[in-house]
């Protein structure tokens, strides 16, 4: 048994002296002594506490609540609005307009206060929207006051122990390099959070932009049925009655929520992780659409910034629609109506890592295509690099910008509207969601889409496991001979074919390493005869693919052993 190292002992003790938070404070302490006393787990947890400052990741920072510098406690909020603040001022925005606002996650509250608190000492004019409201409405606040910055405290599909900060820049979208390092080194150079100055001269902001953004939302459908039986969850989150208002002001009334998920719950005491795209976590939604005998499910996320949509299977039952599958549908009915003469030179883009049938999609539309880094900080940039154009995107884990003149970030309230409009116009047709995939696959081919994810906490790790592919790629995968592609970013690994893709990446939310995965299969023309109707062909290629997705799969899970 070892004895604790000296320089982590000092700066433990510094760090609880310096806390604002006596609660936190005490925390840090206890943990403290029992590493002294010899504790091995509470040396572990002591070292990670004080591994480092959070960092701005693919959606800001993010991290347990807990004290310490590599947490989300009071302390971390106010020494990184500060340094916020500190960047605003030496880019010329001092005495600007800065927006915050918040989830319903433990801690939110006060880490809200706080920040405003922080801003308005340092002179900006900063307004703190009431209550816990979605991300996409901060983010459009931004640009509706004509803000410098925003700050939303949010974890956003994080397990309930989590918080998270995230930063938009006057255009209303997440920083970028080398905005984050700048932001980080300003934090650094930051003293203790005991001194950085709180004011109580911020407001709450009293202009009814909920009620504005809602409004605008229901503008955004481009069919006019309306019938529509719609089963849905906030996931414990703050976007229930935002849901529910919005799809009424579009016109859709037939709403039913999930009863025991609708209210906020820092819990999220009915599912073991608040994300649509985990197992389970859509149980509740999709009963509660079998017993209404709904024709649409829809799931948001806690912050309400994604959107899953669940649709009926032709032999009964309901399944969920990967997001790969709400993308490419929204994409093709946003293309399909879209105004030329308003947007003569439309732009769609998507990430690396979800489906390319986004880009034979555009390319039926005569629209431009782009594939950028993961996370909507870069799609709302894609094309030039200020998203110029850009009428649609979406990245496979669930996040949709159908409105992004209004929204330059994930929008899962927005997206719902649509993808209720995009149902009701179907079900008007004697069709469903399902058969419009068909339709899509039978002219673009059949894309499958897959990850292999592998929980690694060490970040050292997760780099030696990516440089090693990079090193020694294969020279094969599922029976296709694979090229290493030009790297994008030095931790992201590409292997392409023509019919098949792997891009593996550490996550930028969570202690992983992933594979993304993509198989395409052409599905073959109608025999001259009319043998062999369409879904019986795109179903041909289905299972084709399946075959080879499921080879691809277990060939990449040993790749990363």
């Amino acid at each position: 048994m070892s004895g604790l190292d000296p320089a982590l002992r000092t700066a433990a003790m510094r760090w609880a002296a310096e806390d604002v938070d006596e609660d936190d404070r005490v925390e840090l302490q206890r943990v403290l002594a029992s590493a002294m006393a010899g504790d091995e787990s509470a040396k572990a947890e002591l070292a990670d506490r004080l591994a480092g400052p959070l960092t701005f990741g693919t959606a800001g920072l993010r991290g347990p609540l807990r004290a310490g510098p590599n947490g989300m406690n009071r302390s971390v909020v106010i020494r990184a609005t500060a340094g916020v603040a500190a960047w605003l001022t030496a880019h010329g925005h001092a005495g600007g307009v800065v927006v915050v606002g918040r989830d319903a996650r433990h801690g939110s509250e006060r880490f809200a206060t706080d920040a405003a608190g922080v801003l308005a000492a340092a002179g900006f004019d900063t307004r703190l929207l009431p209550g816990p409201l979605p991300t996409p409405l901060l983010a459009g606040a931004v640009r509706r006051l004509g803000a410098v910055a925003g700050i939303q405290i949010t974890a956003s599909h994080n397990p309930p122990a989590d918080n998270g900060y995230k930063l938009y820049d006057g255009e209303g979208t997440q920083i970028v390099p080398p905005a984050d390092s700048e932001v980080e080194a300003a934090i650094e150079r930051v003293g203790p959070a005991f001194t950085v100055p709180l004011s109580q001269g911020w407001r709450v902001e009293d202009r009814d932009l909920l009620g504005e953004y809602l409004a605008h939302v229901g503008t955004l459908p481009r069919g006019s049925a309306r019938d529509l039986r719609i089963a849905a969850t906030p996931m414990h989150g703050v976007g229930g009655e935002p849901l529910v208002r919005a799809l009424a002001a579009a016109g859709f009334h037939d709403v039913h929520l999930v009863p025991e998920q609708a209210e906020p719950d820092p819990d999220f005491s009915t599912v073991a992780f608040p994300n649509p795209e985990e197992p389970g976590a859509t149980d509740l939604l999709l009963a509660l659409a079998e017993r209404v005998e709904a024709d649409l499910a829809i799931a948001l996320d806690p912050d309400a910034d994604r959107c899953a949509v669940g649709t009926r299977e032709p032999g009964g039952g309901w399944r969920m629609l990967r997001g790969d599958e709400t993308g490419v549908l929204l994409a093709e009915h946003v293309l399909a109506a879209l105004d030329r003469a308003a947007h003569p030179d439309p732009l769609v883009a998507t990430t690396i890592v979800s489906s390319s049938m986004l880009a034979s999609v555009a390319a039926a539309h005569d629209a431009r295509y782009d594939e950028t880094l993961t996370g909507f900080k870069w799609l709302v940039r894609a094309g030039d690099g200020r998203g110029t154009g850009l009428v649609f995107a979406y990245e496979e884990a669930l996040g949709l910008s159908v409105d992004p003149e209004v929204v330059r970030d994930k929008d899962g309230l927005s997206a719902a509207v649509l993808a209720a409009d995009l149902a009701a116009t179907r079900k008007a047709e004697g069709s469903d969601l399902l058969a419009a995939l068909d339709e899509l696959a039978a002219r673009h081919g059949v894309h499958l889409t897959d990850q292999v994810s592998i929980r690694v906490t060490d970040q050292a790790e997760r780099a030696r496991l990516v440089a090693g592919v990079r090193g020694r790629p294969p020279a094969e995968l599922a029976g296709v001979p694979v090229s290493l592609a030009e790297p994008r970013a030095a931790d992201i690994v590409e292997l392409r074919a023509q019919s098949l893709r792997v891009v593996i990446r550490p996550s930028g939310t969570e202690p992983k390493l992933k594979a993304y995965l993509q198989v395409v299969e052409p599905v073959a023309d109608a025999a001259p005869d009319g043998g062999a109707d369409r879904s019986d062909r795109v179903a041909a290629a289905r299972e084709r693919a399946e075959a080879r997705l499921t080879e691809l799969r277990d060939q990449v899970a040993e790749l990363l052993r």
